[in-house]
């Protein structure tokens, strides 16, 4: 055999092996970690679609709950994880933006430390009070926290958490004061704003449904791109003149820092083509939240804003972990 038939021979397998390399991930399964305890929206939403994504991956997804420190742990683990696509993470409002942002300590920086694949959803918030709030709208919530602005407090999940920095934000722009009593979880926090011992409360809207529904909270004002159909007389931050605290919360997928693109692109493709399967968006979007299914891109930029906005409140207000 000559010399160029030779080097003609090792070109074309040279070439036709390169897709071959690309198509063979996955073939293992591939473990997504949850950064919070099970049964929460997070885990919910996670859980929805990993059930449903091996027909379009091709491979089973695993959840793994890794709960603590408001979603560092979790997130270290994903950061820390071998940049080939069999260990990915989901990023919320709080492990990329209001954890790191408040927290020195919290170990990665959600800018640099990850690759961003995909946002699956986003759930709308929140602010509810107890019955026993003077006032049962947005007009006369803020004239009454003006009114008396050492009076009230408000429960959160617990320092660093979307709850307390979005409360904050809520704070500075409308020029209110309430003091923050944070709990270990926005379960017990709840609760006691439910029970009526604090009165008001910035929540993930699926907890806090239940509650609306039942008398037992009344909301106040809520972020989400517009106004719910089940809640048409509640106004949003943004038409409120506020859209820097209209931010929903996120559940998004993201690996480590390096991931390959070709993981990147075949994981955000079968994400994308699981949320567009009727059975999967509808289980989503009872849990209160909406469809959201971007790019790479988009969700990286998704993650600078809310950083920035985040690390921004924490500055100027000189916010510290509790």
């Amino acid at each position: 055999m000559s010399f160029t038939r030779r080097l003609l021979l090792a070109t074309t397998a040279v070439v036709f092996a390169a897709p071959a390399f690309a198509q063979a991930y996955p073939n293992k399964p591939v473990v997504v970690v949850v950064p919070f305890a099970p049964g929460g929206t997070t885990d919910i939403i996670t859980r929805h679609v990993a059930a449903k994504v091996q027909d379009a991956l091709g491979q089973p997804m695993i959840v793994e709950n890794k709960g603590g420190a408001g979603g560092a742990i979790g997130a270290n683990q994903t950061k820390n994880a071998t940049p080939d696509g069999y260990q990915l993470g989901v990023g919320t409002v709080s492990t990329t933006a209001t954890v790191p942002a408040i927290d020195p300590k919290a170990g990665y920086n959600p800018t640099t430390d990850f690759t961003p694949i995909i946002n699956m959803a986003l759930t709308p918030n929140v602010i509810a009070v107890h019955p026993s709030f003077p006032a049962k709208d947005y007009k006369g919530f803020i004239a009454e926290l003006k009114k008396n602005p050492t009076k009230y407090a408000y429960a959160s999940s617990g320092a660093g958490g979307i709850g307390h920095l979005q409360t904050e934000l809520f704070k500075q722009a409308a020029g209110v004061e309430m003091t923050h009593i944070p709990y270990k979880g926005a379960g017990p926090a709840l609760n006691d704003v439910v029970a009526g011992q604090v009165l008001i409360m910035f929540d993930n809207l699926p907890s806090a449904i239940p509650h609306i529904r039942s008398g037992k909270l009344i909301p106040i004002v809520i972020a989400a791109p517009e106004r719910l159909k089940d809640f048409p007389d509640v106004p949003t931050f943004k038409e409120l003149g506020m859209e820097q605290v209209n931010r929903p919360a996120y559940y998004g997928i993201l690996g480590p820092k390096g991931l390959p693109q070709e993981v990147v692109d075949k994981v955000n493709a079968a994400v994308k083509k699981t949320l567009a399967d009727p059975d999967v968006k509808k289980k989503i979007e009872d849990t209160g939240s909406l469809i959201l299914a971007n790019s790479p891109a988009e969700f990286k930029k998704q993650i600078d804003e809310e950083y920035a906005t985040y690390k921004k409140v924490v500055t100027e207000k000189g916010l510290k972990p509790e």
